[in-house]
């Protein structure tokens, strides 16, 4: 048995990046950048307006003004203003020459068919030529994992057909003759499969689309056929339960079989002890515990930010800093525990009712996870701890 640190290492230098291939921008969210993006021109291209308003000179702000014409936006002006004069211009279209102030319609008056200044300040009011960005400026990097702000810069750059990593190809197996599928009444000793569900729901997350391929009984004949297909067809495989020190539990033994390198067995978390990783040349496997919390977690905790590594993305989960509303307390303090957690309205850490590993209800309530460290018993009220957000 790992520690949770040294597991996440070898996860880590494990990392082979996927190919690339080219999206349009429409259908890119969700995914990773394979290349830097460069403005191709300058942002704004000209001088606009800011406001709707009056072109004019600053030095003419205290002078009856004459209207010399109307500039939509999208329109070029004709026009240049001169001493005592300006145009009608609307919000983004291009100042005037000789303007370098737009005063707010709602700052003037008209008085005998000029226009007149009516405060005694006003900022220029106008977007100069190249403030946002100039041609050539890097506005999104390498790596950059696309979400619904960074598509709107693709467009205003006119990168519309863009090259990204590709999604991981992730195929997903339960195992256990005590399992039936969702839309099936359990009879004695049944329980519906949760975590085929739980972990495409998870994966989808990520924007992948992972193929669930169904339930393995407790056999290495149904077992091996499974893990067969999957390892055909997959960048990594993730199969949930047989993974333990049971009677049934052919995973690891069949894996290697088929050349697949086991890198750990268990790791000193709860929930979540009996995962297993390995690799075979540029392919991934997970066991992940046939308990839902565990599986959940582990995914969270592992599987998750090898995935986004593979598909070029530095994933770092970025915790938040809270104060404890209660003290907490464990029993053991043999391995690392991930405990789920909610906020409260005062700000503050509150755990969440939990009744161990298969408590996957639990989860509905979380904002969050809290992990108390080997060797530790208890979290006193108004302890700060860093939560991860789920």
């Amino acid at each position: 048995m790992i520690q949770q640190e040294e597991a996440f290492k070898i996860i880590k230098e494990s990392v082979i990046t996927l190919g690339t291939e080219f999206v349009p921008f429409q259908n890119s969210l969700g995914r990773i950048l394979a290349e830097n993006v460069y403005s191709d021109m300058d942002m704004p291209p000209f001088n606009k307006s800011a406001v709707d308003g009056f072109a004019c000179r600053k030095q003419d702000l205290n002078n009856d003004l004459v209207l010399l014409e109307v500039i939509p936006a999208g329109v070029a002006p004709t026009k240049t203003v001169g001493a005592n004069q300006c145009s009608q211009i609307m919000t983004g279209a291009a100042v005037p020459e000789g303007a370098d102030t737009i005063i707010m319609v709602e700052h003037t008056e008209k008085i005998e068919g000029k226009i007149r200044f009516i405060q005694s300040k006003t900022n220029s009011n106008i977007c100069a030529i190249a403030e946002d960005l100039k041609k050539g400026d890097l506005v999104l990097a390498k790596g950059t994992l696309l979400k619904a702000q960074q598509i709107p810069v693709l467009a205003s750059v006119g990168n519309t057909f863009i090259q990204v990593y590709r999604q991981a190809k992730v195929v997903v197996i339960s195992t256990g003759d005590e399992l039936v599928e969702p839309h099936q009444t359990p009879q004695t000793s049944q329980i519906r499969n949760s975590n085929a569900v739980q972990m495409m729901a998870q994966l989808q997350q990520l924007g992948i689309k992972g193929r669930y391929i169904g339930i393995a009984k407790d056999s290495p004949e149904s077992t091996r056929e499974m893990l067969e297909e999957a390892l055909d067809s997959s960048d990594m495989v993730l199969l949930s339960g047989g993974v333990s020190m049971g009677e049934f539990d052919f995973v690891p033994e069949i894996l290697e079989e088929k050349g697949i390198e086991i890198l750990f067995k268990s790791i000193a978390v709860q929930p979540g002890r009996p995962t297993v990783f390995g690799k075979k040349d540029k392919q991934f496997f997970f066991g992940l515990p046939g308990n839902p919390v565990s599986s959940f977690v582990q995914f969270e905790l592992l599987v998750k930010p090898l995935l986004y590594n593979m598909m070029g993305f530095d994933f770092k989960a970025l915790p938040l800093k809270m104060p404890m509303g209660i003290e907490f307390s464990r029993k053991k303090a043999k391995r690392k525990s991930y405990i789920p957690v909610y906020f409260n309205q005062d700000g503050e850490v509150m755990p969440v009712d939990y009744n161990g590993s298969a408590h996957i209800h639990s989860y509905v309530y979380a904002d969050g996870m809290i992990s108390i460290n080997i060797g530790e018993s208890t979290l006193k009220k108004g302890q700060v701890v860093d939560v991860r957000q789920i």
